[in-house]
């Protein structure tokens, strides 16, 4: 199955929720900013992202915002400074 480019980026409240969601996120993703990932998800994959982060949040407190970038708009990712735009997944054999 083929995976998309996505941008999460988040608010939480709560500093133990903040710290759950964040490893969930890392798990998934290439944090860019604190509160900023990058990531290649499947469909699946990021349904299963936003189950395990819905089960975490407080949705009257905590935001979390998922923004899927097309390939043209990939390619005009601009980064300033230090960083990288996250590069697509290799070809992975087993």
């Amino acid at each position: 199955m083929e995976r998309a480019f996505y941008l999460l980026t988040y608010d939480i409240a709560d500093p133990k929720r903040l710290a759950k969601v964040a490893r969930a996120l890392e798990a998934n993703g290439e944090r860019v900013q604190d509160s900023v990932f990058e990531a290649w998800l499947t469909p699946a994959g990021l349904e299963q992202v936003l189950k395990k982060t819905k089960k975490i949040m407080n949705e009257k407190q905590d935001s979390l915002r998922v923004y899927s970038l097309c390939a043209p708009c990939r390619e005009k990712v601009r980064c300033l400074g230090i960083g990288r735009v996250t590069p697509a997944p290799g070809v992975v054999i087993i």
